[in-house]
């Protein structure tokens, strides 16, 4: 019998990126593909390592899926991101037409659905709000602290 995990049990993996990148003084971003019920690629952000302001998680979750693959398209996959992705990791998603978003806080600044709810392929399915307390307060914790 096959096992199907929800959308908590992946969100979950998504935050163990996001508490990598906390501890490398990134923003607490991580984000995972799943397809077929199996995590196909993990990551977090890495601007700062990598001085380069593209490197989201999402951006290079969206990569390293596509090479999992072994084709640019992850119409069958979803992706689980711990901060509602912004303008320019929605436009990937479109891009790549990914079958769902699920994403744990929204981001009231820089959000894609605060610009244009649309920018996700129509066919995507879109669900947030999982685990969007312990999201939040791990993206509240860094910042505080880069204030003091």
């Amino acid at each position: 019998m096959l096992s199907v995990f929800s959308d908590d049990h992946f969100m979950k993996e998504a935050f163990k990126e996001a508490k990598k990148a906390f501890d490398e003084d990134e923003v607490p971003v991580g984000a995972i593909v799943v397809c077929d019920n199996k995590i196909i690629a993990r990551a977090h952000n890495m601007t700062e390592r990598l001085n380069d302001v593209t490197a989201h998680a999402e951006m290079l979750v969206f990569t390293s899926a596509t090479d999992f693959l072994g084709g640019k398209y992850l119409n069958e996959c979803t992706l689980y991101v711990t901060l509602e992705p912004c303008v320019m990791c929605a436009g990937a998603s479109y891009w790549a037409q990914l079958k769902k978003v699920v994403y744990g806080a929204s981001d009231e600044k820089r959000g894609f659905a605060k610009h244009q709810e649309n920018l996700l392929h129509p066919k995507t399915e879109i669900v947030n709000g999982i685990m969007e307390k312990e999201c939040g307060d791990l993206l509240t914790t860094f910042f505080k602290s880069k204030r003091n």
